[in-house]
C-alpha cells in the first residue's frame, strides 16, 4: 500500500517560483490556443503533458498517483461531459434528419424573425433552463445546434452561447454548486444561495444588453432595449426571489421557463422592433404561410425532440429519481490515490485525505436521459430505429477530436487538483489584503477556467475563501458566494466549453480564435462581479445574509 502524500503548495521554497511553476500547464494551454492557434485537441494534449511533467518533477507527486488522478478525470469526462455533448448533438441531428427542424425555425420566426430577439429566446432563456436542469455541456451544445439550424453564423453562435451560459451557472444542475459550497465550508445553504442571488441578478440586468451588443452595433442593440430590459428584469427577478426566499434547486429552471413565457408573450402581443434586424446580406425571413399554418400539434411534434430532452434532463435531476438511477452506478476507489493525497492548511482548516472514486454513473448522468430522448424522438418523427442509431454513430464520428480534447482537459483538471497546483495559484491571489474581495472573486474565475465547472471551483477553493475571509475579518458567506459568482464568468473560457462550442457549430480547429474572442468578455464581466463584491464587503455589508454567527 502506498504511503500518504502531503500536498506541498510551495515545492520550490519560493512562493513566486512555485506559483509560476503551477501556472505552466495553464499558460501552455492558453499559449497554444490563443497564440499558436493550435486545434483544441492538440493544445489540450500539450497542456496535459506539461501538467504531468510539473506534477512529477516540481511537486514531487508519485507516479502512481499521477496516473490515478488522470484516470479519475477521464472517467468523469466520459460520463459527465463527453456523453452529454454527444447526446445533445444526437438529438439535434435527429431533428434535422427528420425535417422537423424547419418547423422549429418557422415557429421561432413567427414569435420574431429578428435575430436579436431569437438570441434572447434560445441562447439566454432556453439555455438557462437546460443549465438549471443538468448543466455540463448541454446548454451550449443544444442552443448552439439550434441556432446553427436557424441560420446563425457558426462562430458568432459559439460566442453568444458561451456568454449566455454564464449567470445561470451558479445554480446549474439543480443548485449543485451551492450545495458544494456547503459541503466544503459547513455554512448554511440558504445564506450562500441568497448572497449569490444578490450578486448575479445585478449582472443579469446588463447581460442581455452585453450579449446583443456582441451580435450587432450599439444603435441596433439600443433599438430593442424594451425587449432586453424585460428579459433581464424577468430572469433577474425570478433568480433573486427564488434564491433568496425559496431555495437553490429550481432557480434556473423556473427562471428559464418564466423568461421564455414572458418574452414570447411580450414579443407577440405587447412590443416588437420597428425594424427587423438580420445579418448583412441575409434574406428577409419568409412571410407567414397562411396556406400552410403552423398548428399547435405540428409545433409540438417538431419541438418534441427538445421537449423530450428538457423533460428527461429535469426528470434525471429530481432527487428521488437521481437516487434510484445512481444506485446502478459503479463506484470504486481509485487504486493508489483514494485517501492517499493529504490536503493541508492553509488551504483547508485542518488536514484531510482527499477521496478519489471512479464514478461510472452510466445511468444517472444527464447524457443518458438526453440519449433516451433521442432514441424516442427518432421513431416519433418517422425515422426507423436503425436509421436513428446510424445517426448516433455518425454524431460520435463527427465529434471524435472534440472528445479527445475533453478527455485531455479533464485529466489535466484532476491532476491539477490532486497535485495542489490549483491551490498554489489560489493562495497567491489570497495574499492581497483589503483587495481580497476582488481577487477572491478572481480565484473563483480561475477555478472554473481550470475545472470547467462552478461546483468544481467551489470544491477547490471554497474552504480557502472561508479561511482567508475569517483572517481578514470579511464574511465567509460573501467570499464563498464571490467564488461561485466570479467563477461563472470563467465558464466561457474553460477548454471544454470552447471545445463544445466549436464542436456543435462545426468549427473544430477554431478553439484558439474562439478563446481570444470570448476572453475579453470573460474578463470584463469578472471585473463587474469583483466590483460588486467589493461594494458588498465595504459599502453595504448589511446586505450580506447573516442568519447565523460565523465567527
Amino acid at each position: 500500500m502506498n504511503q500518504p502524500w502531503l500536498q506541498n503548495f510551495d515545492p520550490l521554497g519560493n512562493p513566486v517560483l512555485s506559483t509560476l511553476a503551477a501556472a505552466v500547464p495553464v499558460c501552455t494551454l492558453f499559449y497554444f490556443l490563443a497564440v499558436r492557434r493550435t486545434p483544441a485537441w492538440l493544445a489540450a494534449l500539450y497542456a496535459f503533458a506539461a501538467a504531468v511533467v510539473v506534477a512529477l518533477a516540481v511537486f514531487g507527486m508519485p507516479a502512481v498517483m499521477v496516473a490515478g488522478a488522470v484516470a479519475d478525470g477521464m472517467v468523469f469526462g466520459i460520463f459527465r461531459i463527453a456523453w452529454v455533448v454527444v447526446a445533445a448533438v444526437f438529438v439535434y441531428d435527429i431533428s434535422v434528419e427528420s425535417g422537423q427542424f424547419e418547423i422549429i425555425k418557422r415557429s421561432v420566426g413567427e414569435i420574431s424573425s429578428d435575430r436579436r430577439l431569437q438570441v434572447l429566446l434560445i441562447a439566454f432563456a432556453f439555455g438557462a433552463l437546460l443549465e438549471g436542469a443538468g448543466g455540463g455541456g448541454a446548454p451550449v451544445a443544444v442552443t448552439g445546434a439550434m441556432m446553427i439550424g436557424l441560420g446563425f453564423p457558426p462562430f458568432e453562435t459559439a460566442i453568444m452561447c458561451l456568454i449566455a451560459n454564464s449567470a445561470p451557472v451558479a445554480w446549474g444542475g439543480m443548485g449543485n454548486p451551492v450545495r458544494t459550497l456547503v459541503a466544503v465550508t459547513g455554512l448554511p445553504e440558504a445564506d450562500f444561495s441568497a448572497m449569490i442571488g444578490r450578486i448575479l441578478p445585478l449582472i443579469v440586468l446588463i447581460l442581455p444588453f452585453w450579449l446583443i451588443r456582441v451580435l450587432c452595433k450599439t444603435r441596433d442593440m439600443l433599438a430593442v432595449w424594451p425587449g432586453l430590459l424585460v428579459c433581464g428584469l424577468t430572469f433577474g427577478g425570478i433568480q433573486f426571489f427564488w434564491s433568496n426566499y425559496m431555495g437553490s434547486a429550481l432557480v434556473d429552471i423556473l427562471g428559464g421557463i418564466g423568461t421564455l413565457l414572458v418574452l414570447a408573450f411580450f414579443f407577440r402581443k405587447v412590443w416588437s422592433p420597428t425594424k427587423i434586424w438580420r445579418y448583412e446580406g441575409e434574406a428577409a425571413a419568409p412571410p407567414v404561410d397562411r396556406a400552410d399554418p403552423l398548428t399547435f400539434p405540428r409545433i409540438v411534434k417538431a419541438w418534441s425532440p427538445f421537449l423530450l430532452l428538457a423533460g428527461f434532463v429535469v426528470l434525471w435531476g429530481l432527487a428521488p429519481v437521481a437516487k434510484v438511477l445512481d444506485s446502478y452506478s459503479w463506484k470504486q476507489p481509485v487504486p493508489g490515490l483514494h485517501l492517499q493525497v493529504i490536503r493541508t492548511p492553509p488551504v483547508v482548516l485542518k488536514a484531510y485525505a482527499e477521496p478519489a472514486m471512479f464514478d461510472v454513473s452510466w445511468l444517472s448522468t444527464p447524457g443518458t436521459g438526453t440519449f433516451i430522448a433521442g432514441l424516442i424522438a427518432g421513431p416519433l418523427l418517422g425515422l426507423s430505429f436503425k436509421r436513428t442509431l446510424e445517426i448516433f454513430f455518425r454524431t460520435i464520428r463527427n465529434l471524435r477530436l472534440s472528445l479527445v480534447a475533453i478527455m485531455a482537459m479533464l485529466g489535466l483538471g484532476y491532476l491539477t487538483r490532486y497535485c495542489g497546483m490549483d491551490a498554489t495559484m489560489g493562495m497567491a491571489l489570497a495574499h492581497t489584503g483589503a483587495a481580497f474581495p476582488f481577487f477572491g472573486t478572481m480565484i473563483g474565475w480561475l477555478g472554473v477556467a481550470l475545472s470547467g465547472t462552478d461546483a468544481g471551483s467551489n470544491a477547490l477553493f471554497g474552504s480557502l475563501q472561508q479561511i482567508t475571509a475569517n483572517k481578514l475579518g470579511l464574511s465567509p458567506i460573501l467570499m464563498g458566494a464571490a467564488n461561485s459568482a466570479g467563477g461563472v464568468m470563467g465558464k466561457m473560457i474553460a477548454a471544454q466549453s470552447l471545445v463544445i462550442g466549436c464542436a456543435v457549430t462545426g468549427q473544430q480547429g477554431q478553439e484558439g480564435a474562439l478563446f481570444r474572442a470570448v476572453m475579453k468578455h470573460s474578463i470584463g464581466l469578472l471585473i463587474v462581479v469583483g466590483l460588486l463584491v467589493m461594494m458588498y464587503a465595504y459599502v453595504f455589508p448589511g446586505a450580506i445574509p447573516s442568519g447565523h454567527k460565523y465567527w
